[in-house]
């Protein structure tokens, strides 16, 4: 059985970067009928939040990856990695380090003065001695002191990493006895059964360290996929103004989570020249083989029309729903259906598209002066009376081509072309030259309201 996992550090809230791997993962699960598992790497009790980890939890219910079984927090598992710790102790697999900061800070300033790559120099390795008196210790593991550690990675391929080259014996024990990073993602990789690790390619370094535990424990070591960051459009590290930013913000914004995750599986992962990916079709068609080896570029205009695509083929009932964190009310509105075909075209984001109905629903409390000036010249204020008399007279209103056989009527009454009405109109209901179809936006709002919003744009005219 496939199980992948995605392991963030609630140091933070959860980026772009983090929920495309995890995404990766959900979807290798998924694919081949096994668990996707989160759990949360918080040993690091200084910096973690726990705001940060319901954050992710939130995200997570947001998007729908549902992950399976409870969550795993590794600040509630100190009892099992002291477990570990003795067992290596015990097998001579590792050993105490009495070495202090201030011995260990000289030794790397001798190395760095000689030009020697900083390492600790496996001083109490094989100590046999009396400790000294009272002294603190870390536990280090005895890592290889030559030869290579292979990686298997499906992304990059094998890589081989000298062992003298890159490792110490590192420290798995702090001296207060909390564990340390490398050691507890290889104990609970095992224990939780992960037999492929979908991660950021930032993780490399790490890899031959976690190798070493799981070889001295006698742990099967998973397969490993490293992917390559996402950088903006200079090929630089993605920061918080290009889009790296918490996950939920992207809510905030108006993204649906569809448009979302099809845009980050396609942010270093391809299916021919498909750009439009439903959750089943990923599913069908991810393999981690075929990520790309390089990194991807975060595209904000990709991101907008992916978001533009769902929300066009989102039905109005949803799409309604859709919108009521925005403050709007829609599910009962008696022209919900004309007012939401006539903005889904025009909106990229949902937040865009609640700014739209409200331009609608909201009469214009002003008006914009380059607008008005350009359109209410000559004989504009004639027409809107003369259109805003039909619409009085009418009994029958109620669709947009309603309203625009009324338009059409006075054009033809009165021998001027379309724009001569259609401009001074639109900027009568809107206040401004930009917007949906008239006849629409007249549909939607009524009668009545139509009628008002002539009269205010005109007695505002007469004002200036």
């Amino acid at each position: 059985m496939v199980v992948t996992r995605f392991a963030p550090s609630p140091t933070g809230y959860l980026h772009i970067g983090g929920l495309r791997t995890a995404l990766f993962s959900y979807l290798w699960a998924r694919k081949n009928g096994g668990k996707f598992l989160l759990r949360i790497e918080d040993t690091d009790k200084a910096r973690n939040s726990q705001e940060a980890a319901e954050a992710i939890v939130k995200a997570f219910h947001w998007l729908g990856l549902e992950h399976d079984g409870e969550i795993i927090y590794q600040s509630q598992r100190d009892d099992i990695y002291a477990i570990y710790i003795k067992q290596l102790l015990d097998e001579g697999k590792a050993y105490k380090c009495y070495m202090s900061k201030d011995e260990l800070t000289e030794l790397r300033e001798t190395q760095m003065a000689n030009k020697e790559r900083t390492k600790y120099d496996g001083k109490y390795r094989d100590f046999t001695g009396t400790p000294p008196e009272n002294a603190e210790y870390v536990i280090r593991i005895k890592a290889p002191l030559s030869g290579e550690i292979l990686v298997r990675d499906g992304v990059k391929g094998d890589i081989s990493f000298q062992a003298e080259d890159i490792l110490d014996d590192f420290v798995i024990a702090r001296g207060d006895g909390s564990p340390t990073y490398n050691f507890v993602v290889a104990i609970d990789d095992h224990l939780m059964g992960v037999t492929e690790v979908i991660r950021g390619d930032d993780h490399l370094s790490n890899t031959p360290k976690q190798i070493v535990v799981y070889e001295a424990l006698g742990f099967e070591v998973p397969k490993f996929f490293h992917v390559p960051m996402i950088h903006n459009h200079e090929g630089k590290k993605l920061s918080k103004r290009d889009g790296a930013t918490d996950v939920m913000a992207y809510k905030e914004m108006g993204y649906t989570p569809e448009a979302l995750l099809n845009f980050l599986v396609r942010l270093g992962w391809s299916h021919g020249d498909q750009e439009i990916f439903s959750m089943d079709e990923m599913m069908e068609y991810f393999n981690p083989k075929n990520i790309n080896r390089s990194a991807s570029i975060y595209n904000t205009e990709k991101l907008d029309w992916l978001n533009s695509h769902y929300i066009k083929n989102t039905p109005n009932n949803k799409l309604a729903e859709m919108l009521e964190p925005y403050g709007l009310l829609l599910t009962s509105h008696d022209k919900k259906e004309i007012l939401l075909d006539a903005l889904k075209e025009r909106a990229k984001t949902l937040k865009e598209m609640a700014l739209l109905v409200n331009e609608i629903i909201i009469a214009p409390a002003s008006y914009d002066e380059k607008a008005v000036e350009k359109s209410f010249k000559g004989d504009a204020v004639d027409v809107l009376n003369a259109f805003a008399a039909k619409v009085s007279t009418s009994s029958e209103l109620h669709l947009p081509s309603d309203y625009h056989h009324l338009m059409q009527e006075v054009v033809d009454e009165m021998g001027i072309g379309f724009g001569k009405i259609g401009q001074p109109l639109r900027v009568a209901l809107l206040g401004k030259m930009s917007g949906p179809g008239l006849d629409s936006v007249m549909a939607i709002i009524g009668k009545n309201e139509t009628i008002s919003r002539i009269k205010s744009a005109i007695k505002a005219h007469s004002q200036t």
